[in-house]
């Protein structure tokens, strides 16, 4: 039986178990976090994301898990600077037209702020600049395809959390705990 492992993956935490960057200044990494063997990240989360990393010990089930061709659905909540139009929503609902290409269709809907653990660093608060959540649903999972989706329409990313992969979800996880799945 395959071992799945669900992550809430810090802010600033490499999706990764080694570093093999500057060694004058080492980063964070999932050996940090989690110490069980052969396990693997099923996909990437950039350092500067937080949320569900899902880790298995099964070559085929991370696969299926990471595979755009597979279709799983990721949903992000995702904090952006501006507030959203219905019209920047349809467009990310109809798909956008990225440097690699248009993506999916995606589930895209405004939110009320969600009750997060507190991001280490904050998000730098102004003034006159109102912001907003969005939860956004996606079917593939190119490199930083959310903050690129929203910075397309004109909204750019202020926080990004992966709240979910398929069925599993990080909620009951604070950063830095992970449990089986």
């Amino acid at each position: 039986m395959a071992r799945v492992i669900l992550f809430n993956k810090p802010m600033g935490v490499l999706s990764q178990f080694t570093d093999k960057g500057n060694a004058d200044s080492p980063r964070s990494t999932l050996s940090e976090f989690v110490d069980v063997k052969g396990v693997y990240p099923a996909g990437r989360l950039d350092r500067d994301s937080e949320g569900l990393l899902v880790l298995t010990d099964d070559g085929r089930l991370q696969a299926r898990i990471a595979s755009p061709k597979f279709k799983r659905p990721k949903t992000y909540l995702v904090q952006v600077e501006g507030t959203p139009s219905e019209d920047q929503i349809r467009a990310l609902r109809a798909g956008v037209d990225l440097n690699d290409g248009p993506t999916r269709r995606a589930e895209c809907v405004a939110i009320d702020p969600p009750d997060l653990w507190p991001r280490n660093p904050p998000v730098r608060f102004r003034k006159s600049v109102p912001d907003a959540w969005l939860s956004l649903t996606i079917s593939e999972g190119r490199n930083r395809q959310v903050r690129r989706m929203t910075a397309h329409v004109g909204l750019p990313c202020l926080r990004l959390v992966r709240w979910s992969v398929g069925d599993w979800s990080v909620e009951g996880l604070a950063p830095g705990e992970w449990r089986d799945a």
